[in-house]
């Protein structure tokens, strides 16, 4: 039996026809499954909660959605040791996606997932993120990052946007984070940063315009925040911009678009397993995209190997 959490309004609803698409392809290949539609905030998380307590000894979970729908399952998670996840993006960002190195062709995607599961496939083991701050009641899994700041705020504001839908009908979505950050940075606030990490390093930044926890290279749309992070090595790596005018980031985020941010001393991007933030003042944070309030103690902590994963390409 497979398992498919489907957001049916990604893609401004365009992923509605791309379902029925793969349902032909399941019947065609008499796969057995159950799909479950989401209808609310919050639904993929209580399906994928429902779905891991079944009583099987393996279970195959494919979410066909966006990073939203991706960040809902994996925190409805009850068991990952029984879980093998597999991930259909039909969303805008889908930077997990990239990150992963997954195609954009959606059928082809599931031919493969359907090949490696009856082959008993027991997926490829990465590394997820845990956030903790004071306005979440319980830690949060994210399998992106999760960041402070400006990246959180872009992210807070593209869930309502009315930029993202309209880009989206021209299948320009990714642009939508792009134009809120330039939006964004002049009004802003920054703040300064204590920051301890678990093996016993500490620094302090001044003005920090954004800190990111990230396990894979890109957030926002694509854009490369830690070109080094990888999924697998048991780190997440700390992107971050301080000490610098706003005026004068403006300018610099070309170098940030192209991945050239290690050649420019305001930006750091620091390997890490924990590490707590303590801020001046409050900032924005989410994890993958998702709103998690404002917040002046963060703590950003490495699950190595966590999650099991349908490894496509």
């Amino acid at each position: 039996m497979i398992y498919f959490i489907v957001n049916i309004t990604a893609r401004t609803g365009k992923s509605r026809a791309i379902w029925m698409e793969m349902k032909e392809i399941l019947e065609n290949r008499s796969i057995e499954y159950k799909a479950f539609q989401t209808r609310y905030a919050g639904h993929a998380t209580n399906l994928a909660r429902k779905i891991s307590s079944l009583p099987e000894d393996r279970i195959y979970l494919i979410t066909v959605g966006g990073d939203g729908t991706l960040n809902e399952v994996i925190n409805g998670i009850t068991d990952f040791s029984r879980i093998v996840l597999g991930i259909l993006p039909i969303g805008s960002g889908n930077d997990f996606a990239r990150g992963m190195g997954i195609s954009k062709d959606t059928l082809s995607n599931l031919e493969q997932m359907l090949d490696l599961i009856e082959s008993a496939s027991e997926g490829t083991a990465i590394d997820l993120g845990e956030v903790s701050c004071e306005a979440l009641d319980t830690p949060k899994y994210f399998a992106i990052s999760s960041g402070a700041g400006l990246d959180a705020i872009v992210c807070k504001k593209a869930l309502h946007s009315r930029l993202k839908k309209f880009l989206n009908q021209l299948h320009l979505g990714k642009l939508t984070y792009l134009l809120l950050t330039i939006e964004s940075l002049f009004s802003m606030t920054t703040c300064d940063a204590d920051i301890v990490f678990n093996h016993g390093e500490a620094m302090h930044v001044s003005h920090m315009i954004f800190s990111a926890g990230m396990n894979l290279r890109i957030e926002g749309g694509g854009v490369p925040m830690a070109p080094d992070a990888v999924p697998d090595d048991g780190m997440l790596c700390l992107a971050m911009a301080h000490d610098v005018p706003k005026w004068l980031t403006f300018f610099l985020l070309p170098f940030l678009v192209a991945g050239k941010q290690k050649y420019i001393r305001v930006f750091d991007c620091i390997p890490f397993k924990e590490c707590t933030l303590h801020l001046s003042s409050p900032l924005t944070v989410h994890a993958d995209g998702e709103y998690c309030g404002e917040n002046t103690t963060i703590t950003y902590k490495c699950l190595p190997g966590k999650l099991h994963f349908l490894k496509i390409s």
